[in-house]
């Protein structure tokens, strides 16, 4: 009897529309019994470098590029014996909740406006001892010393604009720009007065245009950075530093900026499409290998909607589509009340 493989399952994501359990699996698959399915999971070994085998040969490279790194918080809330589940904030949630925290990096290509997922962490400090910004500099320096990669920037959330992360990128002699959470402490003066909020300080004109120098709080004696006071998506007054010292133009930062959300695009897209949030096996295992197959099916559903011109959404729901179609012109149940 045929064993279910990786193909399998990725394939059951990729064609299920809603239900993606491994009963639901079993009753529409002919030979595969739950049991057979879970055994597989179990068994098998997805680690986050697949991701980057499959899509190595698709990225269209160029030396203008961006990286982004966030994560996204599979909500498990109703969770109460899943592995890697636990409590911790979720942005979709505005709260804390029981989740599985994955650290994702996205590779960007301004020019063509595309985005190819390139690596994935799961956050798992029990298991491995590492934070989430230990592994934003895990896949950076991967990026960097094995990967080779062009790219002008590193992109992040206001979470990741900390001391040690950007020093590591700068180590790397990489640019970064990221935006400032609007009660950090922050030196424009060259020492004069103390330190102050960044959303209290004072801009000239010339400044709101070209940015300013300034120093943040707990940073080396005489690190300084530029900062920007430009609008954000939700019409809100973001504070983005960066390290590049010759960018003057604040217009020119807020496009860049704009091109972090291409991974808030990416977070929304592999729930929706894939099942990532609906696995409810309890093995750290299994649940690993959910998550490695989830990705490996988003990024077949990216391939296929940017050959074929269409939208992820309508690439994985056109069965559907179809079926509805067909019963609008011979429904199964054919509707006699009305």
């Amino acid at each position: 009897m045929r064993q279910p493989t990786r193909l399998d399952y990725c394939q059951y994501l990729l064609s299920s529309p809603l239900n993606y359990t491994l009963t639901h699996f079993a009753d529409h698959s002919e030979g595969f019994s739950h049991d057979m399915i879970n055994r597989y999971l179990a068994g098998d070994r997805i680690p986050p470098r697949l991701v980057w085998e499959h899509v190595k040969d698709h990225i269209a490279l160029t030396p203008k590029g961006y990286v982004i790194f966030d994560d996204t918080v599979l909500d498990k809330r109703h969770a109460r014996k899943i592995a890697l589940v636990r409590r911790q904030y979720s942005g979709n949630a505005q709260g804390v909740i029981n989740g599985i925290g994955v650290v994702t990096c996205v590779y960007v290509n301004p020019q063509e406006d595309r985005f190819w997922l390139i690596d994935y962490r799961i956050y798992d400090p029990q298991g491995d001892g590492k934070t989430k910004l230990d592994h934003l500099k895990d896949m950076l320096s991967g990026l960097v010393y094995q990967k080779d990669l062009p790219f002008t920037g590193v992109l992040m959330d206001s979470w990741y604009a900390t001391k040690t992360v950007m020093l590591h990128i700068e180590q790397m002699q990489k640019t970064y720009y990221c935006p400032l959470k609007t009660n950090r402490r922050v030196d424009d003066s060259a020492g004069t007065i103390p330190y102050q909020r960044v959303d209290s300080l004072t801009w000239t004109q010339e400044e709101r245009k070209q940015g300013k120098s300034i120093k943040i709080r707990g940073f080396p004696k005489d690190h300084k950075v530029k900062l920007f006071r430009v609008a954000s998506a939700a019409r809100r007054t973001a504070y983005v530093v960066t390290n590049d010292h010759a960018q003057n133009d604040s217009s020119v930062v807020q496009q860049v900026c704009h091109q972090r959300w291409k991974i808030e695009q990416f977070h929304r897209e592999v729930k929706q499409v894939t099942g990532l949030e609906k696995c409810q096996c309890r093995l750290a295992r299994i649940v690993r290998n959910h998550i490695g197959c989830a990705m490996l099916v988003w990024i077949r559903l990216e391939q296929v909607a940017y050959q074929t011109g269409q939208t992820i959404y309508q690439v994985k729901y056109r069965g559907l589509a179809d079926f509805l179609r067909q019963q609008l012109k011979a429904p199964h149940i054919p509707m006699v009340i009305a």
